[in-house]
């Protein structure tokens, strides 16, 4: 992946972050591993790897909150 792909995908990640964040109207979502990085969608300066590493703590974060909210399992079906 290209690094400004890896950017296009940091934002997106954090747009996400935003929208789940809105949704529970609480700050649920464990971002420490990723703020520790100080990497942002913006910092274009940073180097690929960081954006690498800022992704999946990020996508880390979010899916781990949503994975906590679950209280079911939903068995997987084809059509």
């Amino acid at each position: 992946m290209k690094k400004q792909e890896l950017i296009h995908l940091h934002g997106l990640l954090a747009e996400v972050h935003e929208q789940c964040e809105a949704w529970t109207d609480d700050e649920d979502i464990d971002l420490t591993e990723y703020n520790e990085l100080g990497v942002r969608p913006t910092s274009i300066h940073k180097s690929k790897t960081d954006h690498k590493a800022a992704v999946f703590k990020l996508a880390k974060g979010i899916t781990g909150s949503v994975a906590e909210g679950e209280t079911e399992a939903v068995a997987p079906k084809a059509d």
